[in-house]
């Protein structure tokens, strides 16, 4: 592949964004976020005991994972969280029944899983061809 750096860069920017995005947005009213998941989980078998101090990590979860995943640092890794949280996420939203939201989850990570393809597939290429 002649341009990996531009195709990954490309290829990483509407999974990063979306993240990104998430916490972005979270961040100024994680009050209100806080309230919205615990309210939104009370039905859930997860004690409100781990979902408050989750719903106040996960906006700045989502935000650093976005941020690495555009610039592109300790990419594996960056990935590798991604995929933990979504499946964290999955989880919360199984015990509650929300299959729209796993559907969209599970889009992220089939997403994240091609990236992470990607990566390993090309990544020696580049170190190769320099």
């Amino acid at each position: 592949m002649k341009d990996y750096k531009t195709a990954f860069f490309f290829l990483r920017l509407p999974v990063a964004v979306s993240l990104l995005g998430h916490g972005l947005v979270r961040l100024p009213k994680l009050p209100e976020f806080s309230g919205w998941m615990v309210k939104t989980m009370e039905k859930s078998v997860i004690p409100e005991g781990l979902i408050v101090p989750f719903s106040y990590v996960l906006p700045v979860a989502e935000a650093i994972i976005g941020l690495l995943l555009l610039i592109n640092f300790k990419t594996k890794y960056t990935l590798y969280s991604a995929l933990a949280l979504m499946s964290i996420l999955i989880a919360g939203s199984c015990s509650i029944e929300n299959w729209t939201a796993i559907e969209a989850q599970l889009l992220h990570c089939v997403y994240l899983f091609g990236l992470f393809w990607f990566y390993e597939r090309f990544a020696d290429v580049e170190v190769k061809g320099k």
